[in-house]
């Protein structure tokens, strides 16, 4: 089966929406962080997003509030609004043994960066893999659409994610989006790709800029640019 290249909007709204029904875990003190982590180390694949706290006023932006991480059968959602990005965390971010799958990577290593430095590794970006198979399309929204037949609902994008209580709809959406990744990831690998090769296995490392390089090491007001490096393994069926 070949997939198509685009989708429009009219279609992938008459789709039935995607949902994960696995086990949502909200991790929003510091104490919860290690069963997390000691679970998700146990898998070799797992879903990767982030969520923030959107802006109406021009000029105010927020951090990352929320990291999602998902095996095929349980969600985490790292509430980095209420806890630290802490050293757990980014041995899972940095690991090259665990594959983590996302959508625009790069923006959600950004992201994280803002928190705090670290290298992350073994990341996989569907917007770099789709197009292996003839896929145009970027968004996961019309991704999930074309690959797996289900559209993925971003009614809660633009929601508080900085909120005292996350809502259900929040979970669920937030679970979904990382939990799908997984999902695309195999609707891909079951077909054969119009370009033979491996996945692209992404790294991301923080170095200062020029004009960083002349201030204290620890300023706050230090600034960075991002390296990516991209390396291969052999993982078409």
């Amino acid at each position: 089966m070949m997939f198509r290249s685009t989708i429009d909007n009219d279609t992938v709204a008459s789709m039935e929406a995607a949902r994960f029904d696995g086990r949502i875990v909200v991790i929003d003190s510091d104490d919860l962080v290690d069963a997390a982590c000691d679970d998700l180390e146990r898998h070799d694949i797992i879903g990767f997003d982030t969520e923030t706290r959107p802006s109406f006023r021009a000029g105010v932006s927020y951090k990352v509030s929320l990291l999602q991480l998902s095996t095929p059968t349980t969600c985490y959602l790292f509430r980095l609004c209420r806890i630290r990005l802490s050293n757990r965390i980014l041995k899972l971010l940095g690991s090259k043994r665990i594959l983590k799958i996302g959508a625009d990577v790069a923006g959600d290593i950004h992201s994280l960066h803002a928190l705090r430095e670290f290298k992350a590794d073994g990341f996989v970006d569907l917007q770099n893999e789709a197009s292996r198979w003839g896929i145009e399309e970027r968004s996961l929204r019309k991704l999930s659409a074309i690959i797996l037949g289900m559209r993925v609902s971003k009614a809660q994008r633009l929601s508080n994610w900085e909120a005292g209580m996350l809502t259900e709809q929040q979970r669920d959406y937030a679970a979904t989006d990382a939990w799908v990744c997984i999902k695309i990831l195999e609707g891909l690998q079951r077909e054969k790709p119009l370009v033979e090769g491996g996945l692209n296995i992404l790294s991301f490392t923080q170095q200062p800029t020029e004009k960083s390089k002349h201030t204290h090491k620890h300023h706050r007001g230090h600034r960075h640019r991002v390296r990516t490096t991209t390396s291969t393994i052999n993982s078409d069926k």
